[in-house]
């Protein structure tokens, strides 16, 4: 049973506190879709998710109205379409062509994005695979809703280094063909190092070939609510503070587990995760940064900080694994710069740099996100940053990640825009010094002793 006071306390989450279901992210397998006829190929794609997801936008807004939550975002994942495009696919511009009718069909069904035009090459790459990335500038900026990831790295495999050295060309190639929009289509494509089979949010979301044929992933947000809470634990000490995390992720994380479980009855699809992630807005009070203030510091980055994210991290998973039956996705504190005010307020102030942020990224739930950064940055200094990212994720045996923005034209001391949920960001400075060298060997760096399990 919920008692009155437990239904008080949700409704003043939503109404006061910025609490919100972020994304129900439609998971679908477009394996049966495969065809060496691209024609024939992009209509199943098209009737498939048509037929599945249809009602997906319908279905979160009846779920928001009927039990008074915000339903923000409704979105699709898809099989990696470089394996799914492997049969048909010849050029680059056959990948393209996939990708418009992605992006068609998210228009169609009214999703604001549709994730999975993705590679997964932590060991190697196919030929389709490496035709996919080449083929990621070209459709990041013919489409608005598509999103791309590649998977360079694992615990189990090591970096597949030069997927590394081709991303950091891709990064520059589509920040160039997206340079009227402050670079956009970089803030939709996304290399990862771990990547999990059922992330919901964007722009790193794939339904993985371990996924069923169809799921329901929900993403819930509230980082003004743990903000809030632990207003009552100023002062107080580790355990209390630690309680207060816990306590209200395991609130939030339960309005995650009601929603899904609505969704999957009346889309008849099975519920897959709730990803009990704290993702940051644009708006004032809806910042993780916020909640690393609240705990002590000044501002994030200043000494402490690393410490306070990952007691914030580890508690969050402590609370919002009690909550629900199945937890998985990034599950913990994202730290975008241009969709938190805090972070944005901490890089103005001169307390966060990019080798501060990389430092966190060590107990986060992702890693470098949403950063801006000079537009004559190096492909080669990109690769670098992606692998010393994989690096930790390899290592940590975690997810890590890189969505870098070189913005072309812009520089240190001057701000990109990118509107809506995506913000915006003051360039970041980037160590100057050349890796060109490093980058440049061809190969794979190896699996850490610890991944040796077998």
């Amino acid at each position: 049973m919920i008692s009155r006071s437990e239904i008080w306390e949700t409704n003043q989450m939503i109404e006061k506190e910025n609490l919100d279901v972020r994304t129900i992210t439609m998971g679908i397998s477009l394996l049966d879709c495969m065809d060496s006829d691209l024609t024939v190929m992009c209509r199943e794609i098209h009737d498939k998710i048509v037929r599945l997801a249809g009602k997906l936008v319908e279905t979160g807004d009846e779920i928001g109205r009927e039990y008074g939550i915000p339903v923000v975002n409704k979105r699709i994942s898809v099989t990696p379409i470089g394996i799914i495009g492997s049969a048909a696919c010849k050029t680059e511009d056959d990948f393209v062509t996939i990708a418009k009718v992605l992006d068609d069909v998210a228009k169609e069904v009214g999703v604001n994005f549709i994730g999975g035009f993705s590679a997964v090459v932590a060991k190697g790459m196919t030929k389709s695979d490496e035709l996919l990335m080449r083929s990621i500038p070209k459709a990041l900026s013919q489409t608005e809703r598509v999103c791309s990831s590649v998977n360079v790295g694992s615990t189990k495999t090591g970096i597949n280094m030069d997927a590394v050295r081709l991303m950091g060309e891709m990064i520059c190639e589509t920040a160039k063909l997206t340079k009227d929009a402050d670079s956009i289509g970089c803030a939709k494509l996304v290399v990862f190092c771990n990547a999990p089979d059922d992330n919901p949010f964007m722009a790193g979301a794939f339904h993985g070939i371990t996924e069923a044929e169809a799921v329901i992933n929900v993403g819930v947000s509230g980082p003004g609510v743990v903000k809030k809470a632990l207003e009552s634990a100023r002062g107080k000490d580790f355990e209390v503070l630690c309680e207060t995390i816990k306590r209200t992720a395991f609130k939030i994380t339960r309005v995650g587990q009601l929603v899904a479980k609505r969704a999957s009855e009346l889309l008849q699809v099975p519920f897959g995760i709730v990803d009990l992630s704290l993702a940051p807005t644009p708006a004032v009070g809806d910042s993780v940064a916020e909640i690393l203030q609240e705990i002590g510091l000044e501002y994030p980055g200043a000494p402490g900080t690393t410490a306070a994210l990952a007691l914030l991290n580890d508690q969050v998973k402590k609370g919002g694994v009690m909550a629900s039956s199945y937890v998985g996705g990034l599950s913990g504190a994202f730290i975008p710069v241009s969709e938190d005010q805090g972070m944005i307020d901490a890089v103005n102030a001169g307390c966060l740099t990019l080798e501060k942020l990389e430092a966190m990224t060590c107990v986060c739930s992702v890693g470098l996100d949403m950063i801006a950064i000079p537009g004559d940055t190096t492909p080669a200094t990109i690769s670098g940053i992606i692998a010393d990212e994989t690096a930790i994720g390899m290592i940590n045996q975690k997810t890590t990640a890189v969505r870098l923005i070189p913005v072309v034209g812009k520089t240190v001391g001057e701000q990109a825009e990118f509107g809506g949920l995506l913000g915006y960001a003051p360039i970041m400075p980037v160590n100057r010094f050349s890796c060109e060298a490093f980058v440049a060997r061809k190969g794979r760096i190896p699996a850490p002793i610890h991944s040796f399990k077998n």
